[in-house]
């Protein structure tokens, strides 16, 4: 089946910036999480092709691969073809010149390694794996500790990890003679690429041992605690070395990078190490004055308020919001005063109203209605 367009994948225009496609990644892999949708193999598919989609887009380097030649920029394939008569696998014509150019081709196509005909057994460093993990407010600002299961694996104690049936060897593989790399014509050039068949261990087995399927390993699940650090926002990651798919023929594993999601506050917004919260009060209040509760997240804090208080105020109280992970000190909270208007009133309440009102008619009490019917008054004048 063909790959999909990974723009499409994720649901962004060709010219979307950087941040447009990360905010889109996060959106789609949340959606389609495995924890969010468990048993679901299109949903598992779905979020499998959204993280390549972002492990290309992601890239600077690989997303100018993408945009010059497709999948074949980042697959390991080339984008010109024909021209098979100059310069054949191996040959002679413009094998010099694949050589001189190796290290570009091997950057864009993915060819890479050896570029002398390479050699067997070649290691590869495995993939990183990511980990979306959803946070509280709070579990953010102090800090948390959890476990989370990740998939590992382990080599098969049946054919001791050789991947063939016990009593047999793997063979020499075939296309590539055990070297692990194939030489493809691409148009003027010849490029070296990772064997599809071995997949750059030279070596392919025959009958595949029953127990992992001629994998040689064994895919488990392994619980590994996180330790979540205090003051970490949004969008942050935590790198967890050596914990992603392990490495081909040896190589080094991946890494595990658990990507932060914190959960929206029912009272709370952050702005980096700042919070900001709505305070609603009385009419009364806000005309009188006095002394108000605040929320914070390590309890409650007063504010004085000051009479004729009007909708919209901003209070900052310092080091009431969150210390960072590069901050020496908390951040503010800001307290936006918002002005209740009372409901369901009783007739005696409406009349009682209107009798304020009539005697508040005085300009000194409503300066600011004062100031607008000014203002409107020379705008139709």
């Amino acid at each position: 089946m063909a790959k999909r367009d990974y723009y499409t994948v994720l649901g962004v225009g060709k010219n979307a910036t950087d941040e447009e496609i990360k905010k889109a990644y996060r959106k789609m892999a949340m959606k389609y999480h495995p924890d969010r949708n468990p048993g679901d193999k299109q949903a598992e598919d779905k979020f499998k092709e959204v993280g390549e989609a972002y492990e290309v887009l992601g890239d600077r380097s690989k997303r100018d691969a993408y945009d010059r030649y497709g999948h074949a920029g980042v697959d390991g394939m080339g984008g010109m073809g024909g021209m098979g008569g100059m310069g054949g696998a191996g040959g002679g014509g413009f094998g010099g010149f694949a050589e001189a150019f190796g290290d570009i081709f091997g950057d864009i196509f993915g060819g890479g390694g050896n570029r002398g005909g390479g050699t067997a057994n070649q290691m590869y460093r495995g993939a990183d794996l990511r980990y979306a993990m959803e946070v509280t407010l709070e579990q953010a600002a102090n800090g948390y500790e959890t476990e989370i299961r990740i998939p590992s694996w382990e080599n098969c104690t049946t054919c001791k990890g050789s991947g063939a049936k016990p009593g047999t060897k793997p063979q020499t593989c075939a296309t590539c003679h055990g070297q692990g790399q194939v030489r493809m014509q691409q148009g003027f050039f010849s490029v070296q690429q990772t064997c599809p068949t071995c997949h750059g261990s030279g070596k392919t087995v025959k009958d595949p041992c029953e127990a992992c399927s001629g994998a040689g390993r064994i895919k488990k699940n392994k619980t590994l605690q996180v330790k979540v650090p205090a003051g970490i926002d949004d969008g942050m990651r935590i790198r967890s070395a050596g914990n992603g798919e392990p490495g081909v023929n040896g190589g080094p594993s991946g890494d595990l990078y658990v990507e932060i999601r914190i959960k929206e506050h029912s009272v709370f917004k952050r702005d980096g190490d700042d919070l900001h919260c709505e305070v609603p009060i009385s009419m009364v209040t806000a005309a009188l004055g006095g002394t108000i509760q605040v929320p914070t997240l390590g309890g409650s804090a007063e504010i004085e308020l000051p009479e004729g208080v009007q909708p919209g105020k901003v209070f900052r109280l310092r080091g009431k919001g969150i210390k960072g992970l590069r901050s020496a000190e908390p951040g503010a909270l800001y307290a936006h005063i918002t002005v209740e208007v009372p409901v369901r009133l009783t007739d005696k309440q409406k009349q009682m109203l209107r009798e304020l009102d009539q005697s508040l008619s005085d300009a000194r009490h409503s300066p600011q209605t004062r100031s607008w019917k000014d203002r409107l008054k020379e705008f139709f004048q």
